[in-house]
């Protein structure tokens, strides 16, 4: 079958978002109330802006479904914009002077214009709607497989939490991310976090943060060591960094890597043959430095995947920048914005890394139905689970 893709169209005011998702397997059934929540979370947040006020993203099926099922075709769906006004020049003005750390001048000179709107109504945050509906939507199949994600904030400017996060305890951390306006499972470091971000909206500033994600039930195996391009961290790296505003994304230890010699890194193997039924296959560790991933596969452990936003680049107060038409130096444009995104970020990639998780998961256990697929999982962990099939030494072939 076709790889699982999908492909996003639409400006931030213009008419709609649209979303085409290629590969799906006929069968599985589309919890709509699942992805319009986590359209719904992407939307909140503290410090959010006067945009989100007006839309209430939900999708509309267009293609692909059949009875709440698929049914193989592509998938699409639509995100209306309620504010939608692209040509109307008064409401939606040109803008010539460019904004530091947004695709302004860059889209303007690669594209000859010199009014930034013509870069930035699709280079907005705003598509991240589209990832977050297309991510819900593959997490549906992943669901099916038994492997669910779970995503926060843990840093937004000066403040860290430094919750520890497992397979065993995760979802006692599930409602008090829900409870916090941060998305931050620590009511004590989320309340700093209001804070700094309340603190920079006196100064007409801005603020960023770390998002981690993690995700539990992965079969060992998804992703290749192969070709690099099928090594499913490449794939999370590129989805990560793909998000607005990102500047940085880890995997396990990431970074701190550096700074530790390889008896600290590496994650010792043991064998426990009473965990041979759990997607570890028996095989357990007692650090996951690594993330959940090593040489481009899943390990069994859980995967754990980190992503730096940058503070949001529209400032109230402006940056020095330059009239693109005179040359002129003058303060950079305004756009109504947030003053920090970040708890809407933790969504966006909680969802990017779903879809790549799921793009591995069909390729290792492909099928034209989602039946096919779950009886190729499960025949999977059975092989897996009798190693070795023959004497050691003799070839599978």
């Amino acid at each position: 079958m076709t790889a699982l893709t999908y492909h996003t169209a639409g400006e931030s005011h213009g008419p709609a978002l649209v979303i085409t998702i290629q590969g799906v397997p006929a069968g599985l059934d589309v919890d709509t109330d699942f992805i319009n929540h986590e359209l719904s979370r992407r939307q909140g947040g503290y410090g959010r802006g006067g945009r989100m006020k007006i839309e209430t993203d939900r999708i509309e099926i267009l293609t692909g479904v059949r009875r709440g099922k698929t049914i193989g075709s592509p998938v699409v769906f639509k995100i209306a914009n309620k504010d939608s006004r692209l040509d109307d020049l008064e409401r939606t003005p040109p803008v010539y002077k460019p904004r530091p750390g947004h695709a302004d001048l860059a889209g303007s000179v690669k594209w000859l214009t010199t009014d930034c709107r013509e870069t930035l109504e699709r280079a907005s945050a705003r598509e991240t709607a589209s990832r977050v509906a297309a991510g819900a939507f593959a997490r549906l199949i992943l669901k099916q497989l038994g492997v669910e994600i779970f995503g926060f904030v843990r840093t937004i400017y000066d403040s860290t939490t430094d919750v520890t996060i497992t397979a065993e305890n995760w979802r006692e951390f599930v409602r008090k991310r829900d409870d916090s306006d941060v998305y931050c499972p620590d009511e004590a470091v989320s309340e700093k976090m209001r804070e700094a971000i309340r603190q920079a909206k006196i100064d007409k500033d801005t603020v960023g943060g770390i998002v981690e994600a993690h995700a539990f039930g992965l079969p060992i195996g998804l992703g290749s060591s192969m070709d690099w391009r099928d090594k499913l961290d490449a794939r999370i790296a590129y989805a990560v960094m793909g998000i607005q505003a990102f500047k940085a994304v880890e995997i396990g230890l990431g970074r701190d890597c550096a700074a530790r010699h390889g008896s600290e890194v590496h994650d010792p193997i043991h064998f426990d043959r009473a965990k041979m039924d759990t997607n570890t296959l028996g095989f357990v560790r007692t650090s996951n430095n690594a993330g959940g991933l090593e040489g481009g596969m899943t390990n069994g452990e859980p995967l754990v995947v980190r992503g730096t936003m940058k503070p949001i680049s529209t400032l109230l107060r402006g940056l020095p920048s330059v009239d693109l038409n005179t040359k002129e130096a003058e303060p950079s444009q305004y756009e109504r914005s947030d003053i920090c995104a970040v708890s809407a970020a933790s969504v966006v990639m909680e969802n990017a890394i779903g879809f790549e998780i799921a793009r591995g998961a069909l390729e290792k256990f492909g099928g034209d139905t989602m039946l096919e697929i779950k009886e190729a999982h499960e025949r999977y962990t059975e092989l897996a689970r009798s190693l070795p099939l023959q004497p050691p030494g003799d070839s599978l072939a």
